[in-house]
This record gives C-alpha cells, structure tokens and sequence, in this order.
C-alpha cells in the first residue's frame, strides 16, 4: 500500500525479523517490556505465536520517505483466545448471520493483558488508515486494538472506530514506606484478615525472591510446570510453549522477578512479574499442591511489598479478579477500540458497547464502595 503522492508506504510483516530491531524499539521505547523488538522474536521463535495457534503474525508498520516512522504489533487470529477482551458474542452473531468472523485483525500483546501503546511512532493517523486498508482488502469482519493507552484511544476514536470498555484492578503505591504503612491506610478488620492470610500463606514453606540471573534452570522448570497446570485449568491448554519459558532469561534480563515457595527445598508454587518503568506486572502464576492464600501471597502481597521496597509506582497483577478488592488493588477502566466495515454489524455492536459501557459504570461504582480504605 502506497501514498506517492504524500511518500507514505505501508508495510504487512509476516514476522517481526522483517523490522529492524533497532527501528523498531526505536518506536517502541523502553518503558513498556511487552513492545520491545525481542519479546515478539521469542513469542515467535518459541511456536508460542504462528503456525498451528490461531495467531499469525502480520505487524503493519508505515515509512515516510523511506524512514520508519509508526508500527503496530498486529496479528491475524483464528479464534478469540489469549485476548482478554471477550467478542465470542459479536462471532456467533455474526456466524449466525451468515459471515465469516474469523480471521480477524488484531493489535495485542498476545496473552498479556496490560495497558500500553499499540501504536508506535508519530504516525497514527496513517498507520490506523493503514490497518482499515488491510481490513478492507482482505475481507476482514473486523479489526481489533486492546488494552490501550488513552492518546491511541483518542487516535482511534477520530478515526470513527468503536470504543469499548472493560475493568481491571491495580494496585497503587502512594509513597508507602513499608507494608504495614499500607495496611495501616486500610479498615481495621481488612488489615486483621490480610495479616492473617500472610501467615496461613507461608506456614511450612520457604519463600525466596529471585531476580534476573538468579532465576535458574530449577526455577524455570518449576515454574514451567506451574503454568502448564494453571493454563490447563483456566483455559483448557497453556498459551506459553517451554521455549517460551527457556528464552525468559535472554529477553527480559534483569527484568524478570520470581517468588518461589519451597516446602522441604522443592518448588510447590511460584509467580513471575516483568518490571517496568514504575510498573510491576505480574504474569504468570502456578502451584503444584492448593494451599490456603498462597496464591495471594505470592501474586499480590509480595508484589506491593517489592513495589514498596523499590519505589515502582503501579502493581498491575492481570485481568479480572474481583477478588482483588479486598486486597487493596483498585478499579480502573481499560479501553480498546474495534473497526467493523459492515454497517449493519456496526450498528449492532454500537448498541451493545454503549449499554455495556452503562454497566461497566454501575460497576466501577460498585467496585469503589467496595475498596477496604479507611472512610477518614
């Protein structure tokens, strides 16, 4: 796709190894460890994307006058998994109606549900243009763009597509010196029971915090199994190969932090968090025994107390989990935005976003009354 007028030209990448990984993380920056060149190469090299998993890789990016000046990480899925932003709705209705829904295009990190940018670069305008020209010409049902920050949300929103929204729970570091000047913001009864659950948590076992380096060969077959067995629970089959896994090292370096649970010196649980530029986003958790609060232990507390320890301002600890109330993780609205050439089907999907967007408002409400703070 071409603009000679204009020396735009817009590129489909069947693999990332067709950008340049230095242009490329030139757009993407450093803040954010899920666009870097590097994680696509391993999600890619790994089998964890391609071939055979309903996601095939077709990044768009856009030169101008011969200078990469935007990319989008985009990928043709075959299904709905590993999104966290749920359309099986908007598919069967549109089977229904005698379409084909899939492939469809999607901007996402795929299986990671954390905000960032899905537009890289200064050219938003041409690289969104771009996405609805792939749509188009290929017959697409529809285009997809997840987990946004709010200047892609408004790119987009200029651009006419549908804005949709959705809820997470994060937690915020508000300059607490320690743990216990967290829990000293929280109702009495709130902070008894969190004590409490740490205790419970950790009766029997060791717990080590390893970062970097120091997550070994052990750590990661141990944590590989914990995630086979809680991918196989939540969603049938793992997302993530054991390439995925092995290559963890390599790719985020110091930025990979593990808590480990021993009993007896061997592994039973674990949780893996990716650093950020002042965000912590805990990833991937597992177990091989179910015992009391340690999932809360490892996935929640022990996040908050590292972000303390290491002044990182958010905890972002993954989709849903209402759960996390309790524990002092707070709502926030996530935003994606959705092109749907068809204007019937557009209309349609309108309607439902516009009254989901009304309950997801009661919820938010809801959610904030919930929050276990001090009233004063």
């Amino acid at each position: 796709m071409a603009e000679s007028d204009s020396q735009v030209l817009a590129k489909i990448h069947p693999s990332i190894d067709g950008v340049e990984t230095a242009a490329w993380n030139g757009l993407a920056g450093s803040d954010d460890p899920f666009l870097r060149h590097e994680f696509y190469a391993l999600l890619e090299s790994s089998g964890s994307v391609g071939d055979g998993t309903g996601w095939s890789p077709v990044h768009v990016t856009v030169e101008r006058d011969g200078v990469l000046s935007a990319a989008a990480p985009a990928f043709l899925k075959g299904h709905s998994q590993g999104e966290y932003v749920f359309d099986h709705g908007w598919a069967d209705a549109w089977h229904r109606a005698g379409g084909e829904y899939y492939p469809k295009l999607q901007l996402a990190v795929p299986f990671t549900p954390c905000p960032g940018p899905r537009l890289l670069g200064s050219d938003a305008t041409a690289l969104i243009a771009a996405l609805e020209t792939v749509t188009r010409q290929n017959n697409l049902s529809s285009a997809h763009a997840t987990y946004l920050k709010d200047i892609d949300v408004a790119a987009f929103e200029t651009r006419g597509w549908l804005i949709r929204d959705g809820i997470q729970f994060h937690w915020f570091n508000r300059d607490y010196a320690s743990f216990d000047d967290f829990l000293n913001a929280l109702s009495s009864r709130k902070r008894k029971a969190i004590r409490k659950e740490r205790a419970r948590a950790i009766e029997g076992l060791g717990i080590e915090t390893l970062r970097g380096d120091q997550i070994g060969d052990e750590a990661i077959d141990a944590m590989w199994l914990f995630y086979q067995d809680t991918g196989a629970r939540k969603w049938g089959q793992p997302y993530l190969t054991r390439g995925f896994f092995e290559g963890l090292a390599d790719t985020f370096g110091d930025s990979a932090l593990m808590f480990l649970a021993r009993r007896d010196g061997v592994p039973v649980a674990g949780a893996l968090n990716i650093i950020g530029d002042g965000v912590l986003y805990g990833r991937y958790w597992g177990c091989s025994e179910e015992l009391p609060f340690l999932h809360f232990e490892l996935s929640y507390y022990r996040a908050m107390e590292w972000a303390i320890d290491h002044q990182i301002a958010v905890v972002q600890a993954g989709a849903q989990g209402e759960h996390k109330l309790k524990r002092g993780y707070e709502p926030v609205i996530t935003r994606s935005a959705h092109f749907i050439p068809h204007p019937e089907f557009r209309d349609a999907i309108e309607r439902f976003v516009e009254g989901e967007r009304a309950a997801i408002a009661r919820e938010m409400q809801w959610a904030r009354e919930a929050l276990p703070f001090r009233r004063d």
